[in-house]
């Protein structure tokens, strides 16, 4: 009996050391999919069109790769929108020039810093960021303050649960960037039609 069980830790010990590594292989071929796909899905559903700052140039503006999703410059100027500007300028929207700060009925918004210093995601959780996709509230927080346009936090709630923690994973491996963007400014005044 005593030479059974060591003839099975034995072979167990073997499994285990021949195992381990597979395994560890798996974990970050894992990791680097997930990587991947958070890589991939940052580009395609468009995260730098505004987090990014962009650069002014002959022929459309290019977004500022050495300020990649930064978010609205710290002290950069931003538009102001009134009632009037859409009815005698027909204007429902109006964007500064680096495309991070956009305002409207809403009153203006500015694109956030998605990089992982502590003035941009660095003091969130994975789980705050896929709550904050998922109901629209900053932080993910049920009292928090709205997510304002043009973020299309409602098409993103239908994202799978694997895909933001893939996106999260991913915006975790950019260079942090200290940039404190300013949090949004109220309307100046209901929109035209609203009592």
């Amino acid at each position: 009996m005593q030479k059974r069980k060591k003839i099975t830790l034995g072979l167990l010990l073997l499994a285990a050391t021949w195992l381990w590594p597979q395994n560890q292989a798996v974990a970050e071929h894992h990791e680097k999919t997930q990587l991947e796909r958070g890589a991939y899905l940052t580009t395609i559903l468009g995260c730098h069109d505004c987090h990014t700052p962009k650069l002014m140039q002959p022929g459309p503006p290019q977004p500022d790769m050495s300020r990649a999703l930064s978010g609205h410059p710290e002290g950069a100027p931003y538009p102001t929108w009134m009632p009037a500007d859409l009815m005698e300028g027909h204007t429902l929207v109006k964007v500064n020039p680096t495309f991070t700060a956009f305002a409207g009925p809403w009153g203006v918004s500015f694109a956030i810093n998605l990089t992982p210093d502590k003035t941009g995601l660095g003091e969130w959780t994975e789980e705050a960021f896929v709550q904050a996709l998922r109901t629209g509230k900053h932080q993910g927080q049920p009292n928090g303050r709205p997510i304002l346009p043009p973020m299309p936090w409602e098409v993103y709630k239908a994202i799978t649960d694997d895909d933001l923690k893939a996106m999260w994973a991913y915006l975790q491996t950019m260079k942090p960037i200290a940039n404190k963007v300013p949090t949004p400014v109220p309307p100046a005044g209901p929109p035209p039609g609203a009592e």
